[in-house]
């Protein structure tokens, strides 16, 4: 009798292989996951972004930093707070680079992508909060995906139980990295009972916090990066329970797991935040570049000038942005006129803000040549 004989026949069950082979190249269920997450929160914050007027395009400028820094970050997290494998007794500082194997912390990769983020934007000339909002709704629905990932892995899985959704469990072999371990027969050995899902249950926790800030988003209109504060809060909330959960080992602080301590003060300091932070949501109008003229709508086809449209697809990338509010910004997508600048608020400072290094922020030209790598600008309808 075999361990996978103990467990109910109705169960969750888990993959037996977590890497497959493509010629001499192994393709990682893990890597593609994150992949996947990656390619998923890309579309949606390029779709934002394009909404609150920053040229297409832009995004793809963003992850060339952001994804690099944000898996170096995730990576520098987990071998911080878990350093016994590979500088404890009997570790490999050199599996501190084995990224393949797994072991990304979500902390430093928020931390590690921020960064990334920020360089991204200073150089676009684009409000860093305004990337983090866009950002909001796209980050969750990229955790979900990634933590398909540790399904493929079986890992991160909470204590048993005998509800219907309990998950089985492989006996991973350490010497075949990928692959259950297999018993005489060549029939893949279990782990005894059922264990709570819990990367599942994260998973659909964050596809709710990603439902949740996209309709608030939609109702409040947020902005100054409080749509992303709210999505670190609706994260934060989860990760707390999921965590408590959770049976893999872990460092702890009196007991509890680091990672529940995290959750806690990271969740505070979102909080705190979003009370005291406050501003109308940003938009942008690009410098250098005009908005498409649109044809008259009672005109036919044939009063439309083809070649002036074909000239406006092609419209050189803008100089830099200025920050506007939505009533400017609909009013330019509408006229194509740019809105006359305004006297800086009595309190000292633009309330929209500013716009990064362009300098553009009350209407002035940028101070030097920030490109966002795409043609013209955005121009779209109310976000919905």
């Amino acid at each position: 009798m075999t361990l996978a004989s103990l467990s109910p026949q109705a169960a969750l069950p888990s993959p037996t292989t977590a890497v497959w082979q493509l010629g001499p190249l192994p393709v990682r269920a893990y890597a593609l996951c994150i992949i996947v997450g990656i390619v998923v929160a890309c579309v949606v914050t390029e779709y934002r972004l394009r909404r609150r007027g920053v040229a297409p395009g832009a995004v793809l400028d963003i992850a060339v930093w952001a994804v690099p820094t944000g898996i170096i970050g995730a990576r520098i997290y987990h071998v911080i707070t878990s350093p016994e494998k590979y500088f404890g007794t009997g570790g490999d500082p050199m599996k501190a680079f084995a990224i393949w194997e797994g072991g990304l912390g979500i902390w430093g990769a928020v931390a590690g992508g921020a960064l990334g983020a920020w360089i991204a934007a200073r150089q676009l000339g684009i409000p860093f909060s305004m990337v983090a909002d866009a950002l909001a709704p796209g980050l969750p629905l990229a955790q979900a995906i990634g933590r398909v990932g540790n399904w493929f892995n079986n890992e991160l899985f909470g204590g048993r139980t005998t509800l219907p959704w309990g998950l089985e469990i492989h006996r991973m072999d350490p010497d075949n990295p990928g692959h259950a371990l297999r018993d005489d027969t060549g029939q893949p050995i279990l782990e005894p009972g059922l264990f709570h899902p819990t990367f599942a249950y994260e998973a659909l926790w964050n596809i709710g916090v990603a439902v949740l800030v996209y309709l608030v988003d939609r109702k409040l209109r947020l902005g100054r990066g409080r749509a992303f504060a709210l999505y670190v809060m609706g994260y934060t909330a989860g990760r707390f329970w999921i965590e408590l959960m959770r049976t893999d080992e872990a460092n702890t602080i009196l007991g509890v797991r680091l990672n529940v301590w995290t959750a806690a003060l990271v969740f505070l300091g979102a909080l705190i935040y979003f009370l005291r932070v406050r501003g109308p949501r940003e938009y942008l109008i690009p410098l250098g570049a005009t908005a498409p003229q649109a044809a008259p709508a009672e005109s036919d086809v044939s009063q439309v000038d083809l070649s002036e449209r074909e000239a406006g697809s092609r419209r050189a990338a803008p100089e830099g942005y200025r920050v506007v509010d939505e009533g400017q910004f609909r009013a330019y997508q509408e006229t194509g006129a740019v809105p006359a600048d305004e006297p800086e608020a009595g309190d000292g400072g633009d309330p929209t803000g500013s716009a990064g290094p362009t300098g553009a922020a009350s209407g002035g030209e940028p101070t030097r040549d920030d490109r966002a790598g795409a043609t013209g600008s955005g121009t779209a309808d109310r976000e919905s």
